[in-house]
């Protein structure tokens, strides 16, 4: 019997919309024979106070993801809204804690892929992912975009579509607006795409 290939979509979220993408991939993983996908979320770094503030939700029951559970998983899908065009602090603040896996290469040669949210077109679709592929370089993991394998949605014209060749995305606006059908189209596309080249490299290791 072949081994279950583990993929862990990993993400911080918090209005809900990187959230909501990170679903849609979990079912495209899943969709994937032999393939057990899991949602992680890392922990928040802003006092409850800030939160309430800043009119944020009260988090999911998604677990909370400590670094040495990422040992656990033989490829990744990592998502977090944009901050001035890189990703959150508080995705970043868990990649911070994740020396002792640098230290033990137990990523490396591992694949990632990454999504995201912006408030705008113009708020970092594409420098948001491309900026954090250099925490995954550090560890020695191989980038997995989704280039233009989603097909005629990655050319849709009429309507505003988040995403891009980097991974799949969506647009906050002010909050109010909610991941459209293509944009969640496209996420549950990148799930399967990254978990079956996950299954294909664990196969073949």
């Amino acid at each position: 019997m072949a081994a279950i290939t583990k993929v862990y979509i990993v993400y911080y979220s918090m209005y809900g919309h990187v959230e909501r993408l990170a679903e849609e991939i979990k079912k495209g993983a899943a969709s994937v024979e032999g393939v057990e996908a899991q949602l992680w979320q890392v922990a928040e770094t802003l006092p409850e106070e800030v939160l309430a503030k800043m009119s944020a939700p009260p988090k999911s029951d998604v677990p909370i993801i400590t670094p040495n559970d990422l040992a656990e998983a033989d490829g990744f899908v990592f998502g977090f809204p944009t901050r001035f065009g890189m990703m959150a602090a508080q995705f970043k603040a868990f990649l911070d804690a994740t020396g002792g896996l640098w230290r033990t290469q137990k990523l490396a040669g591992k694949p990632a892929g990454l999504f995201y949210s912006t408030g705008s077109q113009g708020g970092g679709q594409e420098t948001t992912a491309l900026t954090a592929i250099t925490q995954l370089v550090h560890h020695g993991m191989i980038f997995v975009p989704i280039g233009y394998t989603f097909g005629a949605g990655m050319f849709e014209m009429e309507k505003v579509k988040g995403g891009s060749p980097y991974g799949a995305g969506t647009f906050a606006g002010d909050g109010s607006r909610q991941p459209s059908e293509l944009e969640l189209e496209q996420a549950f596309h990148q799930g399967k795409y990254i978990a079956a080249i996950t299954k294909k490299l664990k196969g073949a290791a």
